[in-house]
């Protein structure tokens, strides 16, 4: 179909597991001379923040990605705020990824549900693979520190985002040895860069939608001058593509990424999904859809109306931003 100049598709996906409270996955990609875009963000994003998710997906549809620097992204598996069984079954996964990164903090669930997944992973990938945590934020600073102090015992890469602001998150970098790694408060934030002055993280967690595309995220890398670990948003390898490329592009990349996040869905829109092989995603240049794919989680007509709202409104906000 198309909306205005732009070719695009409509799509909804059906979770493999429920994450982030949301079981289809939604969104709009956008075809262009240079490939194709995802604009997907969350639908508790206002339009202001969407619309970045939208410049993101112009960029990939119309731009030239940066040179890489590198053929391979090292990448984490996602183990969710599952049971410990679950947890050890999608660690050992034939995925090959060393590195997992285990949600924490979820509503409804314990310290001591969180421990024991912790501790599941730790013994699936034996003392050599790496753990972080992510939170997205739900602690409060006593309750990030005891759990740290807690989950240190098995050997944390880092934390991300433990606390929702900026101060609680220096607060806790000051009162546990365990690495701090920002994410929303940079993604979400009017001055991403003041984790760094604020001395609230030691790692920065760029994801390409949020933050407006490849090349603001490296803008961004080069002003926060800190280690950082490229993620996706919950993307088909559409979104995904765009992410390693952003890895691919970047100086330095001293951690395993958050881009192997394509078995989270049930379903992709390319025949050849991004997915890790022996730890790591080969970096693309373009991805091309799938038609049957694509026609299988085509969104019905209630939703794409909705999308079509949305983007109408998202395209309207970068229209006035100054250039």
């Amino acid at each position: 179909m198309r909306w205005g100049a732009r070719q695009v598709e409509v799509f909804s996906v059906p979770m493999s597991i429920r994450f982030r409270r949301i079981e289809h996955r939604e969104g709009v990609l956008v075809h262009g001379p240079a490939g194709i875009g995802e604009f997907s963000p969350f639908w508790d994003y206002g339009v202001e923040e969407s619309a970045s998710w939208l410049a993101a997906a112009f960029e990939a549809a119309d731009e030239i990605s940066p040179p890489p620097v590198r053929d391979l992204v090292p990448v984490n598996c996602t183990v969710p705020a599952v049971d410990a069984e679950r947890a050890t079954a999608i660690v050992t996964a034939p995925h090959g990824c060393r590195t997992a990164k285990v949600k924490v903090a979820e509503p409804g669930q314990t310290l001591e549900d969180d421990v024991a997944r912790v501790a599941a992973v730790r013994a699936a990938l034996g003392a050599a693979g790496r753990i972080r945590v992510d939170a997205n934020g739900a602690w409060s600073v006593d309750e990030a520190v005891l759990a740290l102090r807690e989950l240190a015992s098995y050997d944390l890469e880092y934390a991300e985002q433990p606390t929702a602001s900026v101060e609680q998150l220096a607060e806790v970098r000051r009162r546990v040895d365990v690495p701090i790694a920002a994410d929303e408060s940079i993604r979400r934030a009017q001055d991403p860069v003041r984790v760094k002055r604020c001395g609230a993280a030691d790692i920065a967690v760029l994801k390409v939608q949020p933050l407006g595309g490849v090349r603001a995220c490296l803008r961004l890398a080069e002003q926060i001058d800190m280690p950082v670990v490229v993620s996706s948003a919950l993307e088909t390898s559409v979104g995904i593509a765009a992410g390693v490329r952003l890895a691919a592009a970047l100086p330095e990349l001293p951690y395993a990424c958050g881009l192997a996040t394509a078995s989270m869905l049930r379903a992709d829109v390319v025949a050849d999904s991004l997915v890790p092989v022996a730890g790591a995603i080969r970096v693309v240049r373009a991805v091309a859809l799938d038609a049957d794919l694509v026609g299988a989680v085509r969104a019905d007509d209630d939703t794409t109306r909705r999308w079509r709202e949305r983007f109408a409104a998202c395209q309207q906000v970068l229209q006035s931003r100054p250039r």
